[in-house]
């Protein structure tokens, strides 16, 4: 045992009555990967004694042990994601697509992913499944024209099933997705990227979830297209195909525009969208200001004539503010100095509001400016037609946290970024792949919720890694056998719950 509380497994000689030691196999704090190190070790041991076997071996022992270093027969396979992740996979419903690639495919995302060439290495090492490159793509080509609408049928029913059959309320965001590649070409464009990512080409993924971030659908837009401009076609799109029944839109600022405002209204909805405050008339500003609120405490003012604009305010976020603009002044300060700055840099763009010309030639930096925009830290406005309470708007609009969780999930779990594929259908395959291993990452999650299990999907999900089968053929009878290596507790809990 170390004073890091990690316990370390060495290979030690006792010899004319000192120890010294041999090899060392490595270090760890988990149960599962100690008992490896240590097999590991105890195999290891007859190389190191230029010995064919261990000199304490029985009989018995030394024939078995012979059989393992003579025959081929014996395959052994990781059988915990199919165990596990699979039986989550059938238990959505994803099963009904009539595609043993795809199975894999999505499987191989949550487990091991990366490229299409991952998950063929992934499959021949661990799976022993011999697929070409060929193969795999045109399983992927073929995806989109005949299951992607039955794999957005399946989500849907999944999350309304999870749900209790009712989708009151919908999130909707984006986010952009970039390529490795420089190339542009009509779909995959440069842009505005929330990766920071502006060189690449890119995508803009349109995410709809239902509470708690269960998955409803998606929707992916050439990478220059107005973030504002993409709500109404996803809307009328899921609106046609699952009949939705007029669920309360929730969505941040990025989608308050006019447009969306008039198309929600026209349609029916009712909506929860995120204010941009500052952005108000003269009037509405004015009247924000005289009924500032306190800490967790909201005002509530009349838009329109069926909209209230709710601000609250909160220390934290005043803080936050307060050193988000005192950032990007110095930014500024250092960018005048050094003479980065010219006239096209004079804009409403960020913090380039603070800047402002003085004469033909002379950019300087609007000061009053920067120290009157302080009245507005700590604020945060929210738009809605709809009649709940100031408290339950406020607390519905917090939930867009889970398809925030969503994307962070999907970008660093899955690596859903950087795309490396070109032709259309397979970008839109990939992305379909992503979408339906995220739906079983959240019935994982919900899974181990329910069954009180104190571990993340992440940690269950490694877990899945190490759990290994052997198939081996009897040497006598040559019936082929199938048995499971002993498991970790943790391991066999996980089992008993998906059996």
């Amino acid at each position: 045992m170390n004073k890091s509380g990690t316990v370390s497994i060495q290979i030690i000689s006792k010899h004319t009555g000192k120890y010294s030691v041999i090899k060392s196999l490595g270090s760890s704090r988990s149960p599962e990967e100690i008992e490896r190190l240590e097999r590991k070790a105890y195999f290891m041991i007859p190389d190191l004694m230029r010995q064919s076997s261990l000199p304490f071996l029985s009989e018995q022992d030394k024939h078995i042990q012979n059989y393992f270093q003579t025959t081929d027969s014996i395959k052994v396979k990781v059988v915990g994601p199919e165990l596990i992740l699979g039986k989550i996979y059938n238990g959505i419903g994803y099963n009904r697509i009539e595609d043993e690639m795809f199975r894999h495919m999505v499987i191989t995302r949550l487990v091991y992913p990366g490229s299409k060439l991952k998950t063929i290495d992934y499959l021949q090492r661990y799976q022993g499944r011999q697929i070409n490159k060929d193969e795999l793509y045109r399983s992927m080509d073929k995806l989109i024209s005949r299951y992607k609408q039955e794999v957005e049928q399946i989500t849907y029913e999944q999350t309304k099933k999870v749900l209790g059959g009712i989708i009151s309320m919908v999130f909707y965001d984006m986010t952009t997705i970039y390529f490795e590649s420089e190339d542009e070409d009509d779909f995959s464009m440069t842009g505005f990227s929330k990766d920071g990512k502006h060189s690449n080409p890119q995508i803009y993924l349109g995410l709809l979830v239902g509470m708690n971030g269960y998955p409803i659908g998606y929707q992916i837009f050439q990478g220059k297209i107005s973030e504002g401009k993409t709500l109404v076609p996803v809307l009328k799109m899921f609106e046609e195909r699952f009949k939705l029944n007029k669920p309360i839109i929730i969505a941040d600022a990025g989608l308050l525009s006019q447009k969306n405002i008039i198309y929600l209204e026209g349609e029916g909805y009712e909506y929860i969208l995120g204010g941009r405050i500052k952005n108000e008339s003269e009037r509405l500003k004015a009247e924000i200001l005289a009924n500032k609120p306190k800490q967790d405490q909201a005002t509530e003012i009349k838009r329109t004539e069926i909209q209230r604009l709710i601000i609250s305010y909160s220390a934290n976020r005043a803080r936050k503010d307060r050193y988000n603009r005192e950032k990007g002044l110095k930014r500024l300060e250092k960018k005048l100095g050094s003479g980065k700055l010219s006239k096209k840099h004079v804009n409403n763009r960020g913090y380039n509001k603070y800047l402002m010309m003085n004469g033909e030639i002379k950019i300087e930096i609007d000061y009053e400016k920067f120290n009157d925009d302080q009245c507005w830290d700590g604020l945060k406005g929210y738009v809605t037609n709809t009649k709940l309470s100031r408290d339950e708007v406020m607390n519905n609009y917090n939930h867009l946290w889970q398809i925030e969780k969503a994307f962070r999930i999907s970008k660093t779990d899955l690596r859903i970024r950087p795309i490396y594929h070109r032709l259309k259908d397979r970008i839109e395959a990939h992305i379909c792949i992503s979408f339906c291993a995220y739906s079983v990452f959240k019935e994982l999650e919900r899974i181990l919720a329910v069954k009180s299990i104190q571990i993340s999907p992440q940690r269950a999900i490694e877990l899945t890694k190490t759990m290994y089968a052997i198939e081996y053929e009897l040497p006598d009878s040559k019936l082929s056998k199938f048995t499971n290596v002993n498991f970790s507790e943790i391991q066999k809990q996980l089992l008993d719950i998906f059996a």
